[in-house]
């Protein structure tokens, strides 16, 4: 049995938000065991005065260290081991739309990859089924009509899937959430009335908000507008990049600190210097971390976790703490895995990350075992 003490631990209060407390000590093994003013165990950790939170939920990255969630094993393997460093202890790989061979493949690998290091929660669809309008880093000879027969095999591993509204049928989104599946809304030229009610009819998520979708004017709300004047779920890719430090505090002021879901939508240069990369089997090109496709479309992210979550804090100047929510009680409580992981309470897996106040990871725990 380990303990960690000398930290400011970041709780759930009686009403379920995140507070920092000190002066406590945090026991664990595989779970966690208590939490209270005193323990007996045989190895004590000093948190050194750094936060000591939930492990970080990623439920939006494509790759990272050099690998990416389309490639063939042990590529899985190897964004398990790097993302501890980020304190990410568990994740969404995210296909692109690619052939659906492909696809099928990287579902495959997602279902069977077993290892050490953040842990699989199933996948996240990013795509076929989305608008060659808005379709960004996605390759557009790729895309095409909306059938979940087209994934039968693999129902089982899909968490979250992406969609136009406007280039569905509606009852895809009705045979998806009989099915536990998350229907988002993304890569999408839908209106504000079609993105209403296809929020309406279930899918109460929103793909990376702002990026690849209609946006928010005055007469012509969009899907942001939708977003805003809904209980919709929102990802925000809080890099500085794909979303301006204003805009993210716009969000924070507008929606529901529960409604938010900070990602990255990294790409496989994550954790890389500048380099030539790839993303969906095309070229990505990536300055001053910056990744771009060769016409100058910015594609997926650069940006690890923990510097989404600093970014965000510091642009919003919001509580650390209700930050923290942000990459762990939101997407636990959306994948429904939150009476699993997802906050520092009694019996829940012992996922636990030290950062200090740069927000720099100084140890990840997963199950209860050193991981970073």
């Amino acid at each position: 049995m380990k303990a960690i003490t000398n930290g400011k631990f970041i709780l759930p209060d009686s009403a379920g938000n995140f507070f920092i407390a000190e002066e406590k000590f945090l026991t664990f093994g595989e779970k966690i065991l208590s939490i209270g003013e005193t323990t007996a165990a045989e190895e004590i950790i000093d948190a050194a005065g750094n936060y000591v939170a939930p492990g970080f939920i990623n439920i939006h990255i494509h790759g990272c260290a050099g690998f990416d969630a389309m490639d063939d094993s042990p590529a899985l393997k190897k964004i398990c081991e790097f993302l501890p460093s980020t304190g990410v202890t568990s994740f969404l790989p995210t296909t692109m739309t690619m052939p659906l061979e492909d696809i099928h493949r990287a579902l495959k690998n997602i279902r069977e990859t077993k290892c050490g290091g953040a842990k699989i929660l199933g996948a996240n669809v990013e795509g076929p089924f989305i608008s060659k309008k808005y379709n960004g880093a996605q390759d557009k000879k790729n895309i095409r009509r909306a059938d979940l027969s087209l994934f039968d095999e693999f129902i089982d591993v899909i968490k979250i899937i992406t969609v136009a509204p406007e280039e569905i049928d509606f009852e895809f989104i009705d045979a998806c959430v009989a099915k536990n599946i998350i229907v988002s809304i993304g890569h999408s030229a839908a209106d504000y009335e079609t993105a209403k009610l296809a929020i309406e009819r279930g899918a109460n998520h929103i793909t990376h908000l702002f990026n690849a979708q209609t946006g928010l004017h005055h007469r012509k709300p969009g899907i942001v507008g939708a977003a805003f004047d809904t209980c919709a779920k929102v990802e925000l890719i809080a890099d500085n990049v794909h979303v301006h430090p204003a805009v993210q505090r716009l969000v924070w002021k507008v929606k529901p600190r529960g409604e938010i879901i900070l990602i990255t939508d990294s790409l496989r240069a994550c954790g890389l210097d500048d380099c030539e990369s790839e993303l969906g089997g095309q070229k990505v090109f990536v300055r001053n971390g910056v990744a771009k496709l060769a016409d100058g479309t910015i594609a997926a992210s650069v940006a690890p976790m923990n510097a989404v979550v600093k970014n965000f804090q510091k642009n919003t100047s919001a509580e650390i703490a209700a930050v923290v929510e942000l990459v762990t009680k939101n997407p636990a409580r959306e994948l429904k895995v939150y009476d699993e992981i997802g906050s520092l309470e009694t019996g829940k897996s012992a996922d636990i990350v030290i950062f200090d106040e740069d927000f720099n990871i100084r140890q990840t725990f997963i199950d209860g075992e050193i991981s970073r």
